[in-house]
């Protein structure tokens, strides 16, 4: 196998150009004039029509797979390469190092707490960390516990269990595929410590009715926590402010496929309460002055001078992942069956994942087949996010025994759902492309 054969099979083409890991359209003179004609015809204003379908994808074949979660989330400039390097040069004195909690990184904290508008941000070197020491700042007592979404990425559940809770798994809204604020009331008992809903896919939570939920209900070891999964959500917005404002506490996530990324990993939990920042400080770091239980969970000082970087790009990397979504919303009006992703009123949607919900009738094979579809005919690469968090993991399987069968909406949408790729620097004519095969696929699994 050539290397451009692996690489096109791995999905690493390079496209030497300012699309990043997306597909430039490399088409022969006598394509391209049918193919931009088919783009103009199929305006993202109208939805797309057969023949503007056939001649895109006839057009047009993608030289290696559109990935169903792109590798880089956010996307990388020369500002972020400079901020790197002067960050290297200015830790190469052998007195000066790269240091611990340096001016970089508490630059970087006050940069993003003062984004989401909360008084605390506290770095670390990963969302899931943040997670685990957030929860553990609860005292979990055996048999307390935490309610969280049975819809999510396993990491929030994993945190439950790390911290010495029971997870108690709640049902999604079908709309948001968060947490529904009714189906939580009604899970709470005198052992409920706190309740971690996820703001799935870049989408809000329902927090002032989670938090209100807590505060409705007075359990004997006092109030019940909220605290947001914002792993997906960085920089979306609610009910006119920032995911992060709302709730005991949110954790951020600067993993590589994120919306904004610190050279691969790292996260931010930001809060309003002065006690817990503290806490959070001393833990990051063998437990600080507090002289508390902790250990070495820091961002370093070369993230955060690309994670400050990021951040002042993030709401011009945001826009455009929200008008590649719209204009996929509006490629795909009229598509049968698939409910498009939904944005409430009072949010604004990140649109990190573009989720799609199949019919009631398609769950399971269907679904999974026009999963296949999408990938082997068109290289159209797409993910399920998320199944039920217990599917194949044995510790969170356990974990639910004897909840699964208390969970009907979990198990109807899990085998509904699933996400088209979806990146800022795509195209207008990656994402009409992909539009025609979401339409082409549709129809293909209905034929069947």
């Amino acid at each position: 196998m050539s290397s451009y054969e692996m690489n096109r099979t791995l999905g690493r083409v390079d496209t030497s150009g300012s699309l990043g890991w997306a597909l430039e359209v490399r088409l022969a003179p006598d394509q391209s004039t049918t193919y931009h004609n088919a783009i103009a015809t199929a305006h993202p204003e109208a939805a797309m029509t057969e023949t503007d379908r056939r001649q895109i994808l006839d057009s047009h074949r993608p030289p290696a797979l559109f990935p169903g979660e792109p590798q880089l989330g956010g996307w990388y400039t020369e500002a972020e390469i400079e901020a790197t390097v002067d960050a290297i040069r200015g830790s190469m004195d052998y007195r000066v190092g790269f240091g611990f909690i340096v001016d970089e990184i508490l630059e970087f904290e006050r940069a993003f707490a003062d984004y989401c508008g909360t008084k605390y941000a506290v770095s670390v070197s990963t969302a899931s960390v943040g997670l685990d020491m957030a929860v553990r700042t609860i005292d979990l007592q055996p048999g307390d516990e935490v309610i969280v979404p049975a819809i999510n990425f396993k990491a929030s559940a994993l945190a439950i269990i790390g911290a010495g809770g029971v997870p108690i798994f709640c049902e999604i809204d079908p709309r948001t595929f968060c947490a529904d604020p009714d189906d939580v009331a009604n899970r709470i008992t005198p052992r409920t410590r706190a309740i971690l809903p996820v703001h799935m896919n870049g989408l809000s939570a329902a927090m002032d009715d989670l938090v209100e939920v807590a505060r409705a209900h007075s359990p004997p070891h006092g109030p019940i926590r909220v605290i947001g999964d914002a792993a997906r959500a960085c920089g979306g917005g609610y009910k006119g402010g920032k995911i992060g404002k709302v709730g005991w506490a949110n954790v951020f996530s600067f993993h590589t496929m994120k919306l904004m990324s610190t050279l691969g990993e790292g996260g931010m939990i930001t809060t309003d309460d002065a006690e817990l920042a503290t806490q959070l400080r001393g833990m990051r770091q063998w437990g600080g002055e507090s002289e508390g239980w902790g250990s070495s969970y820091k961002l370093t000082k070369v993230q955060a001078a690309v994670g400050t970087v990021q951040l002042q790009r993030l709401d011009e990397m945001l826009a455009l992942r929200a008008k590649r979504a719209k204009e996929r919303i509006a490629l795909l009006e009229g598509l049968p069956h698939h409910e498009m992703p939904y944005e409430p009123q009072d949010c604004t949607h990140t649109y990190y994942l573009f989720t799609l919900l199949a019919p009631p009738h398609w769950a399971g094979a269907k679904r999974d087949r026009m999963i296949e579809i999408l990938r082997d005919d068109y290289l159209v690469g797409c993910m399920v996010g998320n199944p039920p968090v217990w599917e194949g993991h044995p510790l969170l399987n356990q974990a639910a025994d004897g909840q699964i069968g208390n969970l009907p909406v979990t198990a109807d949408i899990g085998k509904r759902l699933f996400c088209v790729g979806l990146h800022p620097q795509m195209t207008e004519e990656d994402n009409a492309y992909i539009a025609a095969a979401i339409w082409e696929a549709t129809s293909h699994v209905e034929r069947e």
